[in-house]
């Protein structure tokens, strides 16, 4: 079985200056295995928050990671429901598609073990640049969703898949997801933002914020290989584990194959 390598850069340096509650689906009878998994999983207090703008945006290989092999308190914040994709089940589009992809996610987060969160931004389908995505989302308003997350689940660290800096060919909702995470960053931890909600939650501050990144940031494996990896850690995210009997490969492959209405899959 091939090992499976994640590479995230670390970028708080680079920070720029959904109240909806978290789906965690449990089974109705768990099995000795996820038994023993789920009382190793009290042991450890890690929370880690992964940002990005869709269902299917999500690095799943690197949330089943996170929650079976560390056993870290592992979420998933997609910015909007996938609204605006295409429908390759059946006929429902626009908030039908919404619902639908939802779903999808929901069963996504029941296989590799991650929690699921959403925030009120709409999918309009593609845009060309963040700053129309912002302005339709309404900037302010989907920023305190972000800062909602980070105050309630008080991550450790927050990994976004996309990079708020990078504008050449991107879709506007990428860009966008990742500039409010990173803005969220600082803004949750601040008093004077969002000051309503500290009637029920504390600030908060993530000790670091990185980028989930990939060769295909950087346009070729070729490109990749000659940068500077001074600042980036790789992660073997390709683990077996002999209690359940699957590797982070297999049920990140069956996650990620849940995407049914875009066509997305991948073998374990």
């Amino acid at each position: 079985m091939g090992r499976h390598f994640v590479v995230i850069v670390c970028i708080s340096f680079l920070v720029l200056s959904g109240i909806s509650g978290i789906i965690a689906q449990t089974p109705d009878r768990y099995t000795a295995g996820e038994l023993y998994e789920a009382i190793q999983k009290l042991r450890v207090l890690g929370s880690v928050l992964y940002v990005a703008a869709h269902p299917d945006d999500e690095n799943t290989r690197l949330i089943s990671h996170l929650a079976n092999d560390l056993k870290v308190h592992t979420t998933y914040l997609s910015i909007t429901r996938g609204d605006g994709g295409q429908n390759l089940v059946g006929p429902e589009i626009s908030e039908l598609l919404g619902v639908i992809r939802t779903q999808e996610l929901m069963q996504a987060r029941q296989i590799d073990h991650g929690a699921q969160r959403f925030t009120r931004a709409n999918d309009f389908g593609y845009s060309k640049t963040s700053d129309e995505t912002l302005e339709i989302w309404n900037e302010k308003e989907i920023l305190s969703d972000v800062v909602w997350a980070i105050r309630t689940i008080q991550p450790d660290i927050i990994i976004n898949r996309f990079s708020a800096l990078s504008t050449d060919g991107n879709h506007g909702h990428h860009v966008a997801s990742a500039f409010l995470s990173s803005k969220a960053f600082d803004a949750a931890a601040d008093l004077t933002v969002y000051p309503d909600q500290l009637n029920h939650v504390r600030t908060w501050k993530a000790s670091r914020l990185y980028l989930n990144t990939t060769w295909w940031f950087y346009g070729s494996r070729e490109k990749f290989d000659q940068i500077d990896k001074s600042r980036m850690a790789e992660i073997d995210v390709g683990l077996y584990n002999p209690v359940t009997g699957w590797s982070n490969t297999e049920s990140a492959a069956i996650s990620r194959s849940m995407h049914k209405s875009q066509g997305f899959g991948s073998s374990g």
